[in-house]
């Protein structure tokens, strides 16, 4: 692997912000699945203060260092009291889960992470809560008692067996006609939100974690809301994110729809979501990575989706990400390490807000497997230091599959992936175009050789990958969509080979990108 910084025409200079990172959600974010991320208290379970004490390791104070991740935000899974490892099921959202910690550890956090201009987002699932929610106890004793006067009889989303609509998953209440909804699991039953005092109670609860100090939220399951309708879902996602605009203007939150494009894009017009087109072994980046499709499916399809979000929302932005807590680590579809750097290129040094799921940056591996359990995408962290986190509870994911390299060997081999994520993610902080700018779809004779001119604030860089194992050549002229811009200035390159720019021909070695004026 070779990571180049050339010093040439003023490049090799960090040019000076133009705009204000404070007010700025253009980010690079890390999500952390907590209970496996860092234990600090030898009990085997991550926490909160385990997350403060690595806070170095993901950003140290200079996101232009190189000797942490610098990523900018931080992502925790749902972190409030919960039955469940996974705590996707509120038993009470006002308090931290014991395992977690209290909620002094997550304002000093917060804190900790302002000081480095480092953004928090809570995960939080608010359409359907734990069956042990006192919401739910209270709900389901109105119901077998009849008892319509309960403030809480109308809490939960419920009908009659006549009632029932298809495709969704409902759960009899013992002893009466009445069916609630519960679309993951009868522990997790659906709230009622034509109920406005559902909508104001879980309005509430997003209120109190802003005003503790959060900048925002990861919504799970946004089309849950009202499943099956998406028209009604978007309508109350507005009337919510417009109540929390109005405590916090540059809140900052995302939206989980795993859906089509289309019902994706239609969230927009409240909040911006993940792309889920990119992810995954069958995503658009990692075809592209292997070096088996043409590179102008990906290069296409980046220009064509962020038109499409630009349509929807002047204001929103893309959030690609590889693999999540839900999805097999994206490390195993790759047969070499090169196809790994490859992705983290191409949706590393694209535009909006990425966001890295935790071990990526290592090469972690873990997949649902034959026992098809999703602890297995959410394993320990692999410090190698002595830190006691554990794998979650019903893991079943072979040691001898998992990667033998740990943080702590990666952060000693300058060669190591951990150290190709922090100069590449440096890389992206040190051209505000990568993530702010327009992007424009180039391609070329060559399937494995494409990119983008990116325009941003009057200026237009040339930003350009090769997918192929072999060095490639290409006379710039001779590409399609540059649109009479011209480059001569070869500002950076990175990936497992080197670059060079004469006159108006590219070479760029194999597996790697490039950043040029």
């Amino acid at each position: 692997m070779v990571f180049s910084s050339l010093a040439m025409s003023g490049c090799n200079k960090t040019p000076e912000p133009k705009v204000d990172p404070v007010d700025d959600n253009y980010r690079t974010f890390y999500q952390i699945f907590v209970g496996s991320f860092s234990d600090s208290n030898d009990d085997g379970f991550g926490d909160l203060r385990g997350i403060i004490n690595r806070i170095d390791y993901l950003n140290d104070g200079n996101i232009n260092s190189g000797k942490s991740l610098g990523v900018q935000g931080i992502w925790l899974s749902p972190i409030f009291s919960s039955p469940s490892y996974h705590k996707y099921d509120a038993k009470d959202y006002y308090k931290i889960d014991w395992r977690f910690g209290e909620e002094s550890d997550l304002v000093e956090l917060v804190e900790l992470c302002h000081e480095r201009n480092v953004k928090v987002i809570l995960d939080l699932a608010i359409n359907h809560t734990s069956s042990q929610h006192p919401w739910f106890v209270a709900f389901k004793e109105a119901r077998m008692n009849g008892d319509v006067e309960n403030e809480y009889y109308d809490y939960y989303s419920c009908v009659t067996a006549a009632e029932k609509e298809g495709g969704k998953s409902y759960q009899k209440i013992a002893g009466v006609d009445y069916y609630y909804e519960c679309n993951f699991s009868g522990d997790m039953p659906e709230l009622n939100f034509d109920n406005p005092k559902v909508r104001e109670a879980t309005l509430d609860i997003a209120k109190y974690y802003l005003e503790l100090g959060v900048d925002g939220f990861r919504f799970d399951a946004v089309k849950y809301i009202y499943y099956g309708d998406t028209a009604r879902s978007v309508e109350f996602w507005e009337w919510y994110m417009e109540q929390l605009k109005a405590i916090k203007p540059d809140v900052y939150c995302v939206g989980e729809c795993w859906s089509g494009e289309t019902e994706i894009l239609s969230y927009y017009s409240a909040m911006n979501c993940f792309n889920f087109a990119v992810a995954q072994a069958e995503g658009v980046v990692a075809k592209a990575a292997k070096g088996n499709s043409n590179i102008s499916n990906y290069t296409n399809y980046i220009e064509s989706f962020q038109n499409k979000v630009q349509t929807a929302n002047k204001d929103g932005m893309a959030m690609p990400f590889l693999s999540n807590h839900d999805m097999d680590r994206i490390s195993g579809t790759f047969v070499t390490e090169s196809g790994m750097r490859m992705a983290a290129n191409l949706y590393l040094l694209s535009p909006g807000s990425p966001v890295i799921y935790y071990g990526e940056e290592i090469g972690m591996r873990g997949s649902r497997g034959s026992e098809n359990t999703d602890a297995n995408r959410r394993l320990a962290m692999l410090w190698g230091d002595g830190d006691p986190i554990k794998n979650p509870v019903g893991s079943t994911y072979p040691a001898d599959k998992q990667i033998s390299v740990t943080v702590a060997d990666q952060i000693e081999d300058e060669e190591s992936l951990y150290n190709y994520y922090c100069k590449l993610i440096a890389v992206r902080h040190k051209y505000e175009a990568i993530a702010r700018g327009d992007y424009n779809a180039v391609t070329s004779s060559s399937k494995n050789f494409g990119g983008f001119y990116i325009e941003y604030e009057g200026e237009v860089l040339g930003l350009f990958h090769n997918t192929s194992d072999e060095e490639i050549s290409i006379d710039l002229a001779t590409c399609s969509g540059l649109d009479n811009h011209t480059f001569s200035t070869l500002c950076e390159y990175i990936g497992m080979g080197k670059a060079k720019l004469n006159g108006t021909v590219l070479t760029i070695g194999a597996k790697t990108s490039v950043i040029i004026k």
